[in-house]
């Protein structure tokens, strides 16, 4: 069901992202708009996003896991009070600083006039970060609660908001129609999951909004898990930012490049990667509140060598299709030829790291749930210092390209690192089964690559919907046959968990 709604979302991303580049192409004044959007997105993403999320849904599922319903709730209103200060007294103040801050980071190399507009934009967009906040506690309750619809349903809204903006504003007021969808697509984000919350808070009787008691001994654990992983996410959210100065002296339109190819790369690592780790994140936290060890192997395990099933053809499949898949989804007004070779350039680096992005959302899972927020942090501090070093060298020789190419080679050996360390951590993985499972993947990777390559070149001229939708065809099947003939057991998983969920419905 989840996996269902995050293609929805990612499908509408998509469309969201062909929208804008019919508007805009690879222009300066979008380039403008998403370094604007990556200040409210850092300052979300380090203190409300990811962070609070991972320390907040195991304490809560813990103190659900007890029957103390009224402790749950108490723990939910603190934070959320929390939360809604921190992000305002945040938004505030970069909003009063905006013109030298992104002066001085995201648009640097930008002209004086693009720089007021990146600051004129990043003001009005600090309202999202409030609204993300709350929603974000929301959408850890209900998913404690094991319901996954409308938090799955939000982005959505989210991204409906956004083409609703693009469509019908941006012909008049241009890049400002983009960020008025954004924040009406923020409160829609809240919005639609309210009416389950509102279903699962009455279990509590105490009618009470806010909280602030900072004395609880949950709210000090959430706290605690916290503090860790938002330095872990501020560091990546730096090298996003370093990578946007870099970006930013490069000729125009490299911005929008890299962020059209980074959306893309996103749209399976979103439907495999993200939405098997939050339907399992709960499970993983009861697991762990249960001291249930050998079940949450087992659920490890599973869950890795689906995501790595799925995952590991979509890479390969973004590699030899870039350019088609690009000029299908992107390639018309405003975003030419040249525009779609830039986005490619950076989407075949960008695709390396593919299953290793969507990996990392299952490691990263796992720790948070074992109430290790520290090692994670770490590893990934280590990677962002590794990732920020290879852009440098590789800006030169490759462009933006080499940007990409730098985070991917950043995040395959963050993730090879939890692996071992996970493996230290709670023993036994599975990882022979693991091991075996991806070597029978990487056979099929290989076999349907070099499908689609001599493919690919041989229909070079063709129309990209004819070589992007029959390569997509071939590569499946050649894919999965041959992990039927490997006897790849996540084939029988996935069917019969699809069996399963279509028996329920």
């Amino acid at each position: 069901m989840v996996m269902i709604f995050f293609i929805a979302s990612r499908a509408l991303g998509l469309a969201r992202d062909m929208v804008i580049s019919h508007q805009f192409g690879t222009s300066r004044e979008l380039d403008a708009y998403f370094a604007a959007f990556n200040v409210p997105d850092f300052i979300f993403n380090v203190i409300a996003g990811g962070a609070l999320g991972s320390a907040f849904i195991p304490t809560f599922s813990a103190a659900l896991a007890t029957g103390d319903a009224r402790r749950a709730w108490r723990l939910a209103r603190a934070i959320t009070t929390l939360t809604g200060i921190a992000m305002t007294a945040l938004a505030a103040l970069f909003a009063v600083f905006a013109q030298p801050l992104v002066a001085a980071t995201v648009a640097q190399g930008f002209a004086p006039a693009e720089q007021r507009l990146t600051a004129d934009l990043m003001r009005w967009m600090l309202v999202t970060p409030i609204v993300f906040g709350v929603s974000g506690i929301v959408m850890g309750i209900l998913n404690s609660h094991q319901h996954f619809l409308l938090p799955a349903l939000a982005p959505v809204m989210y991204n409906a908001a956004i083409i609703a903006g693009a469509v019908w504003l941006t012909p008049m007021l241009g890049v400002a129609g983009l960020v008025i969808g954004v924040i009406a697509g923020s409160f829609l984000h809240l919005l639609v999951q309210l009416p389950w919350f509102y279903r699962f808070r009455s279990q509590s009787a105490d009618a009470q909004l806010w909280d602030f008691d900072l004395q609880s001994p949950d709210v000090r654990e959430v706290i605690r898990l916290m503090l860790p992983r938002a330095f872990g996410i501020a560091a990546v959210q730096i090298n996003f930012l370093v990578n946007t100065i870099l970006a930013s002296a490069l000729p125009s339109g490299a911005i929008a490049a890299l962020s059209y190819a980074w959306r893309v790369m996103l749209l399976p690592e979103g439907v495999v990667g993200q939405s098997l780790a939050t339907a399992v994140f709960p499970t993983f936290s009861t697991q762990t509140a249960r001291r249930e060890l050998a079940e949450f192997r087992d659920t490890f395990s599973t869950t890795l060598r689906t995501t790595l099933f799925l995952t590991i053809p979509a890479s390969v499949g973004l590699i030899a299709l870039g350019a088609p898949y690009i000029a299908l989804l992107f390639q018309r007004g405003e975003f030419d030829a040249e525009s779609t070779r830039q986005t490619t350039w950076a989407l075949q680096f960008f695709a390396l790291a593919l299953c290793a992005h969507s990996s990392l959302e299952i490691l990263a899972r796992a720790f948070y749930a074992l109430h290790d927020t520290f090692t994670p942090v770490i590893v990934g501090v280590a990677a962002m210092a590794l990732n920020i070093g290879l852009s440098v060298a590789l800006i030169a020789p490759l462009a933006h390209g080499g940007l990409a190419l730098a985070n991917s080679l950043a995040t395959i050996l963050e993730t090879i690192t939890l692996i071992i360390l996970l493996r230290r951590r709670i023993g036994d993985i599975d990882a022979r089964r693991i091991a075996l499972s991806t070597a029978r993947m990487i056979v099929a990777a290989t076999a349907m690559g070099a499908a689609l390559l001599a493919f690919a070149n041989a229909f070079a001229g063709a129309p990209p919907l004819s070589v992007a939708g029959f390569g997509t065809l071939i590569g499946a099947t050649i894919y999965f046959a041959t992990a039927f003939a490997l006897r790849a057991e996540e084939i029988g998983f996935v069917l019969r968990r699809f069996q399963r969920h279509a028996k329920k419905s």
